[in-house]
């Protein structure tokens, strides 16, 4: 009788894309530390793919490869890579991926309202699983995390800076959102986070996230709905 103890299987993972021209070592760690200052808990020891299709240098892949793990970052692989590059970063002990096809379009993506149209398709197709709710009846402040498992949760106050809000289904909250709101936390895309007034450090949808710098425009300091849609993050009107 064999033993089949060991299976292999294909499968997908949420993993963080990261677009940077200059790939000099001073340059991407200056610009990495300013990014993790906004977010450090959210990008504790995450997975991050290099994209290297807008770089035309030859980065010193070892090097960056130990100032990812000095950062408390996995870097995983590489893509959009040269035949050379590709080398390289297998030599230095990197994946080698293949840049999909929507995910240019997902990190140049701007914050736009979604035309009515779209909306009513996404409805249609994805008709929602009824879910618990978790309510909290007060202000989560600074320092605070709230897990809403398995469930949709409500807030019935202000997501104060630095507190983080977490849910598997979708997040309400009834007044301002400054701190991390995250949504479809289980990897259920269908999910969206609805707020009063958008002023957060962070929002992210089964594993795709914006920065605070990526959602100051039309929306913020607005009712807002934040959703997927082709596997981009997207805001809307409220109303």
């Amino acid at each position: 009788m064999s033993d089949q103890s060991l299976e292999l299987k294909g499968s997908l993972f949420p993993l963080s894309v990261l677009s940077c021209t200059d790939l000099s070592l001073a340059v991407v760690k200056s610009q990495l530390e300013h990014k993790l200052a906004q977010a450090p808990a959210f990008f504790y020891q995450a997975p991050i793919v290099l994209n290297l299709s807008d770089s035309q240098q030859t980065p010193d892949f070892s090097a960056i490869k130990q100032l990812f793990s000095q950062l408390n970052l996995v870097l995983v692989g590489v893509c959009g890579a040269s035949s050379e590059h590709k080398q390289l970063a297998q030599q230095a002990g990197l994946a080698v991926l293949q840049l999909g096809k929507t995910a240019k379009a997902s990190q140049a993506a701007e914050p736009t309202a979604t035309a009515p149209s779209r909306q009513t398709s996404v409805v249609t197709n994805n008709v929602p699983v009824p879910m618990d709710s978790k309510i909290v009846e007060q202000t989560v402040r600074s320092g605070q995390q709230i897990y809403a498992k398995g469930a949709d949760l409500v807030i019935k106050g202000t997501v104060g800076a630095g507190a983080e809000v977490i849910a598997d289904g979708n997040i309400h909250i009834y007044g301002t959102l400054r701190g991390k709101a995250i949504a479809g936390a289980a990897g259920d895309s269908s999910k969206r986070i609805f707020c009063y007034n958008l002023q957060a450090e962070l929002v992210s949808i089964a594993g795709n996230y914006w920065l605070s710098e990526s959602l100051q425009g039309n929306f913020w300091g607005k009712p807002a709905c934040v959703r997927l849609q082709d596997d981009q993050l997207v805001l809307a009107d409220l109303v």
